[in-house]
């Protein structure tokens, strides 16, 4: 197939386009290099069948060029900075929202069916039943970048409904692993290699969390490319376990050698949309075939030992 991937410089996208072209894909990567990494494609850049296009989602053209003659899309570019959200409203509106009409109208144009999305775990705010399944009470939302990705679920689920699209939505945890360039271990790490002394932590350290490897999320997305039914598909991906965040510090300064003196800066939620509890039901997910493999302990320390090892990473962001 030739399949398009917005957000390819990035972590995750990066990671699944190197798995596509291993696949025997071709593969048209797009992104603005806004947050992307031109370095995490050195390696698809060598294989033919690889094609990179700079190019904005908000700009129809360019999306709609991409386009032509694409089989499947995996929409995966998004801004996932929950955290500084009420910062820049409009951000989460246009980059997740707007940006993913933009992608659906070019896939109309171009007569591409075929859709695999990007959503959050974060949707389900702050949940009442864990683990929370894809079907179970949709709550207030917490975020605008949990608000508009359910705004771009709602697009995918009725373009599929009002155009026969094939779509299928992955609502993920937080995703560790090599190229990881935004989350705790990347703050942990840069924090502590500037200060050993001392590390702060945003919440009380009790917040609980479940972590899934990169490996295992690009599995569940090639596997879902296979087998996830038409018309369209939710699809939980997440670990049977979950950390506090406590645990995640214990491994990390353990792995680091250092013992810090922590600073809390209290109250169960670290930042507005800040969850304290995520763990979602994956039954669905299972159901055709797939498991994670990495447990969380792993997947953190072995993301903090990339981190070490590629400290460009961390100087790239300010």
């Amino acid at each position: 197939m030739k399949i398009l991937v917005t957000g390819a410089a990035g972590f995750i996208g990066s990671n699944l386009t190197d798995a596509l072209l291993a696949g025997g894909h071709q593969v048209v990567g797009y992104d603005n290099l806004s947050t992307g990494m031109p370095r995490f494609l050195e390696g698809a850049r060598a294989q033919p069948g690889f094609r990179f296009v700079q190019g904005d989602l908000l700009d129809m053209d360019a999306i709609s060029a991409a386009m032509v003659g694409v089989d499947a899309v995996f929409h995966l570019a998004a801004n996932a900075d929950v955290r500084f959200g009420t910062d820049h409203p409009r951000r989460d509106l246009e980059q997740n929202a707007i940006a993913t009409q933009n992608v659906l109208e070019a896939m109309r144009a171009h007569g591409v069916k075929r859709i695999l999305f990007s959503s959050t775990g974060s949707v389900y705010g702050e949940a009442k039943v864990f683990p929370t399944p894809e079907d179970g009470p949709f709550p207030v939302q917490t975020s605008l970048y949990g608000m508009s990705k359910v705004a771009a679920e709602g697009l995918i689920s009725a373009y599929a409904e009002g155009f026969g699209f094939h779509a299928t939505v992955f609502r993920f945890v937080s995703i560790l692993g090599p190229r990881y360039t935004h989350g705790h271990v990347f703050d942990f790490a840069k924090k502590l290699l500037a200060d050993p002394s001392v590390l702060p932590v945003l919440g009380d350290g009790k917040q609980q969390k479940s972590y899934l490897h990169v490996d295992d999320c690009v599995a569940a997305m090639l596997l879902a490319l296979e087998r996830a039914p038409a018309p369209y598909g939710v699809y939980n991906l997440g670990q049977d376990h979950w950390c506090r965040v406590n645990d995640s510090i214990g491994w990390i300064t353990a792995e680091m050698g250092v013992t810090p003196r922590l600073e809390y800066t209290g109250g169960a939620r670290g930042w507005i949309g800040d969850n304290p509890f995520i763990f979602l039901d994956c039954s669905r997910m299972r159901a055709l075939g797939w498991a994670p493999r990495v447990k969380i302990e792993d997947g953190v320390r072995e993301t903090l030992r990339w981190l070490i090892a590629n400290r460009w990473t961390l100087d790239s962001r300010a």
